[in-house]
């Protein structure tokens, strides 16, 4: 094969060529007019020499690349030609025979259809970093070439380069980055509650979905906190950054509310012992927070926002509420004093604490998201798992989603019939003087008889009632009152007044005559406590296990 009439043809050939020309008819044009322009010194400096490029075969410029090179020709791309390069790469390559037959490495780097649209198109492609079965990577440039013969066939000149190196380091780079994703992921699913708290009257369920593969894992986490006497805690957070860092700022945090609300706080006095925290753990990062607290006595939520989105409830005919009360800057922020607001939370209804990426999306402003939350909300039906599931799908968060979710769907449900029977609440208020701890144990003896408890409970129960009520009246103030509740599952005592001193259980000596209420309490229930109530004043509680 003559590749005389190829070399015309290679890319930048021409162009080449024609500035050459151009350039060599300037002095000629100034000889014939005899002038010579200001400042031209070409006449002092001495022509430059060197070998014409129509004296350089293509053979031998192709011949010393460095680079695999095939020139193939016709609909067939026939084998016209191969350089060393190629051949140390591939083996020898017989010359008239379809690249398809004989050239597997160009079927391994999908490279047939694509010469196929370049002889069609005329126009050069490229394929970066594709793999051959021996392990080199390759990226690929193929180029049309014509002959000089208006008759002949067109071709294509096929030029690799090894990229083998950059493409293992680039894979190298991709598991580490994974093995990071998935460390970050064990570390953020390992702080999350592994079984949430079911309180007695509240249904729960939660959803986290990490951003996908190519999202870095955040600090999204919920918790469900059971803080006795039916009361409940629902936290929803989500630190502003990514990572393995973000998912250990959150765990911190997690552990420092379950801790703040076993003090039985108020939500907005427990966001600011957070805010403390979280700029003591990382100034550089903050994080947003929602902290509710559900009572069954009271039928509403009450909740504080450190900057986070507000809590939607919907109600059992489909209407749905949003929290509006003012919220607080993120935590870590300082200098801010958070308030506490209420929405209702009626039998029947459902309330849903989510994190930004459920909502937010780059291409709408995030009220909308939050407006169709609200929508998808109003239809969902069923358990909170399967509202749980139902949001989700209804807001297109997908495994590919570019940031990672938190969920948590609280239902209060509406008992009627045999579950209903179940639930009951009693209450006495106390008057003072010395006639208030007789009716105190009377009323205790009476009500736990009608619901039917045993012998032994109703004992236990009377006694408790009668420590708290004898406590309450030695050292609290009026008004007093003592209430009973049962619940499926727990018998709940609780006495309050109008001191906000809260008792705390001491050791009494053999001769002290007082001090052994709250010991005896703490002794014969399953569990005990006390808080402030938001009026001034205290709550002390205790709880017993029913049978079965």
């Amino acid at each position: 094969m003559n590749f005389t009439r190829w070399s015309a043809r290679l890319p930048g050939t021409q162009r080449r060529a024609a500035a050459r020309d151009d350039h060599s008819s300037v002095p000629a044009a100034r000889a014939e007019s005899g002038a010579t322009p200001p400042g031209d010194t070409s006449e002092l400096s001495a022509p430059v020499s060197g070998p014409s490029l129509e004296g350089i075969s293509a053979r031998e410029l192709l011949g010393r690349l460095p680079a695999p090179v095939a020139l193939l020709h016709g609909p067939e791309h026939r084998i016209t030609y191969v350089n060393a390069a190629y051949v140390s790469a591939f083996g020898p390559r017989p010359c008239g025979t379809p690249a398809a037959e004989a050239m597997p490495e160009l079927a391994e780097l999908s490279l047939l259809p694509l010469m196929d649209q370049v002889l069609r198109s005329g126009t050069p492609r490229t394929v970066k970093s594709r793999k051959v079965r021996a392990g080199s990577s390759y990226t690929v440039t193929c180029t049309p070439v014509a002959t000089g013969d208006p008759e002949g066939e067109a071709g294509v000149l096929v030029y690799a380069t090894d990229v083998t190196d950059h493409a293992e380091a680039a894979e190298r780079l991709r598991a580490s980055e994974r093995r990071h994703r998935e460390t970050a992921v064990t570390l953020q699913r390992s702080l999350l509650p592994q079984d949430l708290e079911q309180p007695d009257d509240l249904r729960i369920a939660a959803t986290y979905q990490p951003g996908g593969t190519d999202a870095a894992v955040g600090g999204d986490w919920y918790d469900v906190i059971t803080l006795g006497a039916g009361r409940t805690a629902l936290v929803i957070g989500d630190v502003m950054g990514r990572g393995v860092r973000a998912a250990a700022v959150m765990g911190q945090l997690r552990t420092a509310v379950r801790a703040y609300a076993r003090l039985d706080l108020p939500p907005h006095e427990v966001l600011q012992l957070l805010d403390v925290l979280a700029a003591e753990i990382d100034a550089s990062q903050i994080a947003t927070c929602a902290y509710a607290v559900h009572d069954p006595n009271e039928g509403h939520l009450v909740y504080a926002s450190a900057g986070h989105l507000p809590i939607l409830v919907c109600d059992e005919d489909g209407t749905v509420h949003r929290a509006e009360d003012p919220t607080g800057p993120p935590l870590g922020t300082g200098g801010w004093v958070h308030t506490s607001g209420t929405i209702a939370l009626p039998p029947g209804s459902t309330a849903v604490l989510y994190t930004d990426g459920l909502v937010e999306r780059r291409s709408e402003d995030i009220d909308e998201g939050v407006a169709s939350l609200e929508r998808a909300l109003s239809g969902a039906k069923g358990s909170p798992q399967v509202v749980c599931d139902r949001l989700i799908r209804s807001l297109g968060v997908t495994a590919e989603h570019d940031d990672d979710v938190a969920v948590l769907v609280v239902q209060h449900p509406a008992r009627t019939g045999t579950s209903a029977e179940l639930f009951h609440n009693a209450s006495l208020e106390l008057l003072g003087g010395i006639e208030a701890a007789p009716r105190a144990r009377a009323f205790a003896t009476g009500v736990l008889a009608s619901w039917r408890f045993p012998m032994e409970l109703c004992d236990l129960g009377v006694l408790a009632a009668s420590e708290l009520v004898a406590n309450s009246l030695q050292h609290g103030t009026p008004p007093m009152r003592l209430g009973l509740r049962r619940t499926d599952r727990r018998l709940i005592i609780e006495v309050t007044d109008g001191d906000d001193h809260l008792p705390r259980r001491r050791r009494a000596e053999p001769a002290d005559e007082a001090g052994r209420g709250i010991s005896i309490v703490a002794s014969i229930a399953s569990s005990w406590g006390s808080r402030r109530t938001p009026g001034g004043g205290k709550a002390v509680w205790c709880e017993f296990a029913l049978p079965g």
